[in-house]
């Protein structure tokens, strides 16, 4: 399985290097929803009633606040400043470093916090779960994940829900580690327990050798005055099918997307060795960093590569968006007004990647594209 995985990822490399394409498809136009000056954004969600949400991850641009709601084109902490104030000593109960924000079908935003800013070990009680009710504007649940699924490498990345499932629903994270193994943490929502699955196995792990290309120059780790190094990063994109059946998933480190059965993952009874006999490679998609999913039964990717979104239909790939203001096109969210939503941060372009210079050119971007299908909402 292992050596399978790896020789077509080799081929898929290959591929998307040498510019084999998908069919195109019809074009949507971009539009710019909203800009943002000062720290850089990565996730954006948009609730069932039009809400906007978004987060500022810790990576060195001192966010004032980790989660904001974009209200007339500006963000404002959510739900309050307090709970936005980092505190390493009382993790549990504050912000510490979000990497992305996801509300459900039954009105609630679900906070995703590593607890890891920086990359850096998970600070104790950092790495969760936190439930904030719309209605009220209050966190109504929180639930820490601990030293059984999350790692000292662990980077908790992106997270589809599930709420059909036992008492109050499953939620799926993916790992995107960047020193260690990446994988899937599944959450019993009613109970807080959690497991790991697939943690290091080939499909959560950075392809061997992927170096990708943006605007013209191989994306590597060049720190000032070091040596370049591989830039690699694990399992991050998730996205869940119509029917909550498949957990669709891939590395950031990767041109390749995978689907597993979500009931084998949710089985304890079921070991990690037969869910990957399970797993199903469903071909080049382009370097993406998230994914979404549509109630028509279609997956979205970006192409970070080539300033592109991309759409998973009928066995097919399809470019459906290109334009140059999709510089790092990060995470997704389709709103129930018929747009895919997604932010473009410029990621690429930060020091590390550019010896120590920054050159990210603000102010970042909320865009979307029309698409005309709703959000998946397993309630």
């Amino acid at each position: 399985m292992r050596n399978r995985f790896f020789s077509m990822m080799a081929i898929g490399a290959v591929a998307a290097m040498s510019g084999v394409a998908s069919p195109a498809s019809a074009q949507a136009q971009t539009e710019r929803v909203a800009t943002f000056t000062g720290a850089m954004p990565t996730g954006v969600t948009v609730a069932p009633n039009g809400r906007i949400f978004v987060n500022f991850p810790q990576w060195g641009d001192t966010s004032p606040y980790a989660v904001g709601e974009l209200k007339n084109g500006k963000v404002t902490p959510y739900p309050d400043a307090a709970f936005n104030t980092p505190d390493a000593a009382d993790a549990l109960h504050h912000l510490i470093s979000v990497q992305s924000v996801v509300a459900d079908g039954r009105n609630r935003l679900w906070i995703l916090d590593t607890g890891a800013p920086g990359f850096q070990t998970p600070v104790p009680g950092g790495a969760k779960l936190v439930a904030v009710d719309l209605a009220t504007d209050k966190v109504v649940q929180t639930i820490a994940l601990g030293s059984e699924v999350v790692l000292p490498t662990t980077y908790v990345n992106d997270v589809r829900f599930d709420l059909r499932q036992g008492k109050a629903g499953v939620a799926y994270i993916t790992d995107s580690s960047i020193k260690g193994p990446g994988g899937i943490i599944v959450v019993d929502l009613a109970t807080g327990t959690a497991m790991r699955r697939l943690s290091g196995h080939a499909t959560t792990m950075p392809d061997p050798g992927f170096v990708p290309v943006l605007e013209g120059k191989p994306l590597m780790n060049r720190p000032k005055g070091g040596k370049p190094s591989p830039w690699l990063v694990a399992s991050d994109g998730i996205a869940i099918s119509a029917d909550g059946a498949t957990l669709y998933y891939c590395a950031l480190s990767s041109r390749h997307l995978y689907a597993v059965p979500t009931a084998l993952l949710r089985d304890p009874g079921v070991d990690d060795a037969e869910v990957a006999r399970h797993i199903r490679d469903l071909g080049l998609k382009g370097a993406s960093d998230g994914l979404a999913e549509d109630d028509q039964g279609r997956i979205y990717a970006g192409d970070y590569e080539h300033d592109a979104i991309r759409r998973y239909a009928n066995g097919q790939w399809q470019t459906i968006a290109q334009d140059p203001r999709i510089l790092w096109p990060d995470t997704f969210s389709v709103g129930s007004d018929g747009y895919l939503y997604f932010i473009a941060n410029q990621l690429h372009r930060q020091a590390p990647f550019h010896k120590g210079r920054d050159e990210r050119k603000q102010p970042y971007a909320l865009l979307r594209i029309k698409i005309d299908a709703g959000p998946v909402l397993l309630k």
